[in-house]
């Protein structure tokens, strides 16, 4: 009989976690991305002076 791979279901583990906070991440910069364009519109980009 094969001896399990733990090695191998660690970094399965360790990716699943990341993938899971990868799209919490972008759900949650995506809501804020929406408030932030519906509460304040964005400058116009040719108005900035240096």
């Amino acid at each position: 009989m094969a001896k399990p791979n733990y090695s191998f279901e660690k970094r399965q583990r360790e990716l699943a976690k990341k993938k899971k906070q990868d799209e919490k991440d972008a759900k949650k910069r995506a809501e804020r991305d929406a408030a932030k364009g519906t509460a304040e519109p964005e400058p116009e980009s040719g108005s900035e002076s240096a």
